[in-house]
């Protein structure tokens, strides 16, 4: 086990070293980092068997996690790194082997202007209730993007925050706002348990580290009708996705009341790709719905597929499609036209707006 602690840390020692976003260990292969999205294997490293990923994997987990990778097949947690690195980890087990995933959480909390954002989503900070939705695939910045928001609301107002995560990523120190962060299986038994929770505990906004089944959706929707600004990530690639997949949770018989709730409470929906940058690194690019009366009334008559005409005509109120976004980038000469249309939502529509240079 000695051995196995060393080896680990060796090999988070050269994550945080190459700035790599995390370290895969997998058996019958290299350990295997990824940089700038791309997947590089550690050559100079020795092929993992099913002892190796095993003893690497014990070697980070509690015995509660040992617990439930046993009963559940996999298990979610935190790990922190000789109190300079955490690491959010995900232990499986595949064809009878282990496998781990480890994703850096940089301990800095950047600021949107430091992420390349557009310092005009602080301005969702101001609302005292409501909805904000961050959206986007696995591993394109949501929650950092989420820690952006919530430290500027820290260090400029005077709230009382709780975040519900699976499991807990930045670590928030508190400054002008009272901030209670919950990891749930270990401080709440689910997000739905947890966001109940927050009636009874004077929170003025809320994060929700994952809005993934209808019970967590109905909380989150009523408690952004009742007080509180509730921040909340979703697996959607664009606001029209966004508003279809939480209507659809509902049964038939609900979904007109809840798109008469989702229209009167959401402020926004924001949705992220990391795409990768000329020369190394990665950099955002957004679509960005702000809810106006038109992107209301369309989603309360079930039109939701309209969307993306309001997002493309309303850029002066501070909306983007992520067409518009990609080709910014491209005609800024900062992403590749390649990659751009890797991200395209529509590529003929791309084409049109680089060649409008």
């Amino acid at each position: 086990m000695e051995h196995s602690e060393q080896k680990i840390k060796n090999l988070l020692r050269i994550v945080a070293q190459q700035n790599a976003s995390d370290l895969h260990l997998v058996v019958g292969r290299y350990p295997t980092v990824r940089i700038d999205g791309k997947l590089i294997p550690l050559s100079q490293e020795s092929f993992l068997t099913h002892d190796d990923t095993k003893d690497l994997a014990d070697a980070i987990m509690s015995d509660d996690n040992k617990k439930e990778l046993a009963d559940k097949g996999q298990v979610d947690f935190s790990y922190n790194f000789d109190d300079k690195a955490r690491f959010r980890v995900n232990v499986f087990y595949q064809k009878g082997n282990v496998s781990v995933t480890m994703r850096l959480i940089t301990s800095k909390i950047r600021s949107l202007e430091e992420l390349s954002l557009p310092t005009m989503l602080y301005e969702f900070m101001r609302y005292t209730q409501g909805l904000l939705l961050v959206t986007g695939p696995v591993g394109h910045g949501k929650s950092t993007s989420c820690a952006a928001l919530l430290d500027y609301l820290n260090h400029n107002d005077d709230k009382h925050i709780i975040t519900i995560e699976d499991p807990i990523e930045y670590i928030h120190e508190q400054d002008r706002c009272i901030i209670n962060q919950r990891e749930v299986g270990q401080d709440t038994h689910s997000f739905s348990d947890g966001l109940r929770a927050v009636f009874r505990e004077d929170a003025n906004v809320v994060l929700i580290g994952e809005m993934r089944d209808l019970d967590t959706i109905s909380t989150a929707i009523t408690a952004a009708e009742t007080g509180h600004l509730i921040i909340a990530t979703l697996h959607t690639n664009s606001a029209s996705q966004t508003i279809d997949r939480i209507v659809d949770v509902f049964p038939a018989h609900q979904q007109n009341q809840i798109r008469s709730q989702l229209a009167s409470v959401l402020l926004g929906i924001t949705s992220q790709r990391l795409v990768p940058k000329v020369g190394g690194g990665r950099i955002p690019a957004l679509e960005i719905l702000i809810k106006n009366s038109a992107v209301e009334n369309l989603i309360r008559e079930n039109k939701s597929y309209q969307l993306d005409s309001v997002i493309e005509t309303s850029l002066k109120s501070g909306m983007i499609s992520l067409d518009k976004s990609l080709a910014n980038l491209v005609q800024r000469g900062i992403i590749s036209v390649e990659d751009a249309f890797v991200y395209a939502a529509n590529g003929e529509y791309l084409q049109m707006l680089i060649n409008k240079k």
